[in-house]
């Protein structure tokens, strides 16, 4: 029981983010950025230190393939969070939605490219189904849906990287935080010179970019808490939560256009997306099968 409120709440508070970005509208976006880093890594670095992790750490970036790879994951997670803050704050949170239905997708090409994973027949008509939503858009909105596939792209190969680094969830993502905040907090004192930050102009703006650091913590140590207790199959399908919540945002609250091609792509989108979490839910199954028949 414990697992899955990890999970609701990490999903929750990744689904209604947009809430939060919104209430900040008014501060530029590599403004509300430079404060997620700095409050963020004074939380993690709490968070680390409880858990006994900094050993992890210190052998971590020992390694000079590992300092290289986190270096990368830093480049890709801040440039991951400042176009998703920025497409929020555009009007265009239907497109971020669903560049993260797609992402489970581009996971499974990423690992076919890199990883030579093997693909079973449903996964191969799932992600032909995702292309032929994504072309669907092109023709018939008449613009490629850049911001969906960048986030996508550069999630995707966030993980795929940090799954080589060979660290953890908590402790890689202070290191990266580490490395991304001399930059922020000079942006932030440069800003703050110059009389131009957002910081300290009132109390409820000061009050929201100093929740920045809980925002971005705590729904990723929950989810660490959640995946030690719960079933990979049921992190499948949680995971879509956020990016639905995104969506009944954008369509219901924001009320961002909905077109006609808009429907049909998602249509393609969720439809290969309930037919990969099918073939996963069914592998899982047949993997723990013989296991318990091994066992007998």
């Amino acid at each position: 029981m414990a697992g899955l409120a990890y999970a609701l709440g990490a999903y929750l508070i990744w689904g209604l983010s947009p809430v939060y970005f919104k209430a900040l509208a008014a501060v530029p976006p590599l403004e509300i950025l430079s404060h997620r880093v700095a409050w963020s890594v004074a939380l993690l670095a709490a968070a680390v230190a409880l858990s006994g992790a900094f050993g992890e750490l210190r052998r971590s970036l020992a390694s000079r393939r590992a300092l290289l790879t986190l270096g990368a994951t830093t480049v890709l997670i801040s440039g991951n969070w400042l176009l998703y803050i920025w497409a929020v704050n555009s009007g265009h949170l239907l497109e971020a939605s669903l560049g993260y239905f797609v992402n489970p997708l581009v996971n499974v090409v990423l690992g076919v490219v890199f990883l030579r994973e093997s693909l079973s027949r449903p996964q191969i008509l799932a992600v032909t189904l995702a292309g032929a939503g994504v072309l669907w858009l092109v023709l018939g909105y008449g613009r490629f849906p850049w911001i969906s596939l960048t986030l996508a792209t550069t999630f995707g190969l966030y993980g795929l990287l940090r799954k080589s680094a060979g660290i953890g969830a908590v402790t890689g993502l202070f290191a990266e935080t580490a490395l991304l905040a001399p930059a922020a907090l000079a942006y932030l004192g440069i800003g703050t010179a110059a009389g131009t930050g957002a910081f300290g102009g009132g109390w409820r703006t000061s009050l929201l970019l100093a929740a920045a650091g809980a925002i971005t913590a705590v729904p990723l140590v929950w989810f660490a808490l959640a995946v030690r207790r719960l079933r990979l199959s049921t992190m499948g399908f949680l995971q879509y939560l956020a990016p639905s919540l995104q969506f009944a945002l954008a369509v219901w609250l924001y009320r961002e256009p909905f077109t006609r091609s808009h429907l049909v792509t998602f249509g393609f989108i969720w439809t290969s997306l309930a037919l990969y979490s099918w073939d996963a839910l069914w592998r899982l199954r047949a993997v723990e099968g013989s296991r318990a028949a091994a066992g007998d």
